[in-house]
C-alpha cells in the first residue's frame, strides 16, 4: 500500500492553488471507495447501561 504520498510536504502560495486543493479534498470526500460492511454502534457511555451489559455476560 502506498503511504508515502500522505507524508508529502507542499506549499500553497496563491488562491488558485488553495482553491484547487480544497476542490480536490471535497471531491475525494464525495467519491468514497470503501463502504462499511456493518453498522457501527456508538460507544456506551451510560453507566447503568454498561452495568446491565456486563451483568448479561455473567449469565
Amino acid at each position: 500500500m502506498a503511504t508515502s504520498s500522505i507524508f508529502a510536504n507542499f506549499n500553497i502560495t496563491d488562491n488558485k492553488t488553495a482553491e484547487a486543493f480544497v476542490a480536490a479534498l471535497e471531491a475525494s470526500e464525495k467519491d468514497v471507495k470503501r463502504r462499511p460492511t456493518s453498522p457501527v454502534n456508538p460507544p456506551m457511555t451510560d453507566p447503568e447501561a454498561i452495568r446491565k451489559f456486563f451483568a448479561q455476560r455473567k449469565k
